[in-house]
C-alpha cells in the first residue's frame, strides 16, 4: 500500500465502509471480526450521506463501519466486504494509523491475524 512521503505507518489501518441497514452493518461487522480480518468494528448510526449516483444527487441514512485491522489484511478484508456488501459499489477506504496506544495496536495485531 502506497503511503504519502513523510507519514510513518506502523502497519495498522482504519477502514471505512458505509451501509444502509442495521442488519447489514451487524452482519458485515460480525463476519470480518469472526474471520479475524479485523480486530474491532465500530458501527456508527445516524450518518447522513450525500452522494452522486447514476447522474443524480442522492441523500440516504446510513451506518458507518469503522474497522481496525493490520495493513497486510487489507486485500482480504476488502474482498470480503465487497463480496458480502449489498451495494453495487461499496465504500471501502483504508486510512493508515500513524500512531496509537501501543497496547491497543498490539491487541489489533493479535486479533486481526487472519
Amino acid at each position: 500500500m502506497d503511503v504519502p512521503d513523510g507519514l510513518e505507518v506502523n502497519g495498522h489501518l482504519v477502514v471505512l465502509c458505509s451501509v444502509a441497514g442495521a442488519a447489514d452493518a451487524e452482519r458485515l461487522a460480525r463476519s470480518v471480526v469472526e474471520r479475524s480480518l479485523a480486530a474491532c468494528v465500530n458501527v456508527v448510526e445516524g450518518v447522513t450521506s450525500f452522494y452522486r449516483w447514476q447522474g443524480r444527487v442522492q441523500t440516504d441514512a446510513e451506518r458507518l463501519l469503522i474497522i481496525k485491522t493490520r495493513a497486510e489484511q487489507f486485500e482480504a478484508l476488502r474482498a470480503a466486504l465487497v463480496a458480502e456488501h449489498p451495494y453495487e459499489v461499496p465504500e471501502v477506504i483504508a486510512l493508515p494509523i500513524a500512531a496509537g496506544h501501543p497496547a491497543y495496536l498490539d491487541w489489533v495485531s493479535r486479533n486481526s491475524a487472519g
